[in-house]
């Protein structure tokens, strides 16, 4: 290897690592697109597999590092055998694209090949076609997908903006420089100091949990998906109303939609205060172009078991605002940023034990995952809708993944099948509870 080899990151390589047939840590991404005919589902298999071949981050494959610098880590290199009909598959016409989808996200993506695929499925209405995208975690994080997969769409015809200064590849470790010595000192107290917090917190996190069964599951490998689409405008007439944030309210929304469902079956609600973890990316959406997830998160009780859902957006937004004063490099939720202090041999040997204690650390992800404001399209096709899919912790049962797309807020729930058969009682929830919540606040 090379001194200006591209090693993945420290929590690259972990979820590279955490990764099993089980738990395949890939995210995704299904968009729906209106057609003009029969054919344009095929006609846009034909341009992804030509345009791919023009965008570098989808030649990249990863690979294992056993040289003495980097040893028991992985880097990503370009793959000289790379042929787009790897990746791009055109279905068979379908009727249900999240019934496909579900199916195609619990397969696992060839890690001997760049790890991301694009699935077409053709409509059977003839006037519609879906495009699942799947990237692997340690190839790309929501910003980083998005980028890629914006660019086999077609061109937006908008002016460029300047190019940014592409950040190095993240090199083999280097002496310090002596005179550093003091700083280079204080850094490593400090990031001690950080670990310490960030350890505690998580220990106080589990006091008192309760949590609920149907969020947890002995892992099956199914996959099951639904989506959910709301009206930007009746989250805003809420947000007014009320106070907060509008990710306060969506991740509100999801609180009182899991308590909906848990009623419907017959669970009870009563004390239960899941613990959902929101990822924070450190990324601006402007320098995206670097590789390597930079993430951090927040970590808040969901008041699963307070009835009243105007209360329950009240402990949403006064978690969040405590969380936001705190910062994204302290608390419970920052667990991700201890990748950095793992050197990359611990990441191999200790992945799956680091998979299997996710269930210690949270109960359930809500993640929310930014998308352009401008229509984008595939083929000449409108993109009328996109549902975000996050990957699913071992021992979890359910990830929820929110974007906001023109005037749509459109909801991806990825779910093991098996473990959780009524997905669509859940989905439906979420549209119940926004109603509730607009009735509440009024016109």
């Amino acid at each position: 290897m090379t001194a200006t080899a591209d090693l993945l990151a420290p929590l690259d390589l972990a979820f590279w690592n955490i990764e099993s047939d089980r738990h395949p840590m890939h995210l995704g991404a299904l968009g729906v697109f209106s057609a003009h005919s029969p054919t344009a589902g095929a006609h846009a298999a034909d341009l992804l597999a030509a345009r791919a071949a023009a965008v570098p981050g989808l030649r990249m494959r990863i690979r294992d590092v056993w040289q003495p610098l980097g040893f028991g880590g992985a880097a990503r290199e370009t793959d000289p055998d790379f042929d787009p009909l790897d990746h791009v598959r055109l279905h068979a016409p379908t009727a249900d694209f999240q019934a496909a989808a579900g199916r195609l996200m619990q397969r696992p993506l060839e890690r001997g090949r760049p790890p991301w695929e694009a699935h077409v499925l053709p409509g059977e209405d003839g006037v519609s076609f879906a495009v699942l995208f799947k990237f692997h975690h340690a190839l790309a994080d929501g910003l980083r997908a998005l980028k890629l997969a914006a660019g086999v769409m077609d061109p937006l015809g908008l002016p460029e903006r300047a190019p940014r200064p592409i950040e190095a590849a993240r090199r083999l470790p280097a002496l310090p420089d002596v005179r550093r010595m003091p700083e280079l000192v204080r850094g490593a107290l400090s990031d001690v100091g950080r670990a310490l917090d960030i350890g505690a917190s998580v220990a106080l996190s589990a006091l008192g949990v309760s949590s609920s069964a149907a969020l947890t599951s002995e892992p099956t490998g199914t996959r099951s998906i639904a989506g959910v689409d709301l009206d930007i405008d009746d989250v805003h007439r809420v947000r007014k109303a009320v106070g907060g944030t509008v990710n306060d309210v969506l991740i509100a929304v999801v609180a009182g939609a899991l308590r909906r469902w848990l009623e419907e079956r017959g669970d009870r609600t009563e004390g239960v205060a899941p613990r959902a973890l929101i990822p924070v990316s450190k990324r601006r959406p402007r320098t995206a172009t670097p590789q390597g997830n930079r993430l951090s998160g927040y970590l808040i009780r969901l008041p699963v078991d307070n009835p009243d859902p105007i209360a329950r957006l009240d402990r949403v937004r006064t978690a969040m605002v405590r969380n936001k004063d705190a910062g994204p490099n302290r608390g419970a939720g920052a667990v991700a940023l201890l990748a950095d202090h793992v050197p990359a041999l611990g990441h191999r040997l200790g992945g799956p034990l680091v998979g299997q204690a996710a269930r210690l650390w949270f109960d359930i992800l809500v993640t929310s995952v930014p998308l352009p404001g401008v229509g984008l399209r595939l083929g000449g096709q409108p993109l009328t809708a996109v549902y975000p899919l996050a990957p699913l912790a071992p021992g979890q049962s359910l990830a929820v993944a929110i974007s906001t797309y023109r005037n749509q807020v459109h909801y991806g729930l990825v779910a093991d099948a098996a473990a959780v058969p009524d997905l669509d009682v859940l989905a439906r929830a979420v549209t119940d509870e926004v109603d509730s919540l607009v009735s509440v606040c009024g016109p």
